[in-house]
């Protein structure tokens, strides 16, 4: 994807938030840059190039990270942790979730959310 003024200002809007943010949170921090149809066509872009990955929160809001370690393959292995009063999301990195499959499951990707009070709101 070439870099547009939309592209470059939406990757920044992410690389500066410490939390997940919802379409509607990156349209208004673009303050009338651009339309929504174009910020969902970047934000799908950015995802599949891998520079963002899609979290779904527990009020089955769609909320985009810029994506830390990932390079040709998303590699998102770490919690998101979602509010319950304040609704932010935030990537845990440093917590390493664990779990065992039965036999003959293939995993293609994994989501682990918890839920609970964030700091802010503790």
């Amino acid at each position: 994807m070439r870099n547009t003024v939309a592209k470059t200002e939406i990757l920044s809007v992410l690389n500066n938030s410490k939390t997940a943010l919802s379409h509607i949170e990156i349209q208004t921090a673009l303050n009338g840059l651009c339309d929504r149809v174009t910020i969902y066509r970047v934000l799908d872009r950015l995802v599949e190039e891998g520079l963002l990955h899609k979290i779904i929160n527990v009020d089955a809001v769609v909320k985009y990270a810029s994506c830390q370690s990932c390079t040709h393959k998303h590699n998102h292995n770490h919690v998101h942790f979602s509010c319950t009063k304040c609704k932010s999301v935030t990537c845990l990195q440093t917590v390493q979730p664990s779990f065992l499959m039965p036999a003959n499951y293939k995993i293609a990707d994994v989501n682990f959310t918890i839920s609970g009070l964030c700091p802010s709101c503790n």
